[in-house]
């Protein structure tokens, strides 16, 4: 029985699959140098080109800072999904690099407690590896469809 390869970090070789990955990013109009800004911006849509040009980390603490929209948690994996599906479609390399990525199970494995986009010591909804497992599969048919 053959076992499934897995990816169970975003580090490496395969750093490109994390949001903190430098790769810019075009999402509602506004361009960003990464995902994770991209997606903390989406937060407080009024307040998105604020987040255009920070570095990940920087993202990551202004959108804690700013007030939630309404609706963010019936959201916010909608905006996940197609802010890594932009990543994958406007970057051919790192479109390359994931389909690259075969049938492996992706696994955003941390140390940081992240246990709803990530796992964390074995716990964890794993939902940004859900996700662009998701995006790989639609970029494997549309590449069948050529």
């Amino acid at each position: 029985m053959q076992t499934q390869k897995k990816i169970q970090q975003f580090r490496g070789q395969h750093y490109f699959l994390s949001n903190f990955y430098s790769a810019p990013v075009v999402y509602n109009g506004v361009r960003y140098e990464n995902n994770e800004a991209a997606f903390q911006a989406q937060k407080q849509p009024g307040r998105a080109e604020e987040f255009s040009l920070l570095p990940p980390n920087e993202a990551k603490r202004l959108g804690r800072r700013v007030k939630l929209r309404s609706d963010w948690e019936s959201i916010k994996q909608s905006i996940m999904r197609g802010i890594v599906r932009a990543k994958f479609s406007q970057n051919e390399d790192l479109r390359e690099k994931l389909l690259k990525t075969g049938n492996a199970e992706l696994i955003e494995g941390n140390h940081w407690g992240d246990t709803y986009w990530g796992v964390c010591h074995g716990t964890g909804r794993n939902e940004l590896g859900k996700i662009l497992m998701q995006v790989r599969s639609e970029l494997t048919e549309n590449q069948g469809r050529k």
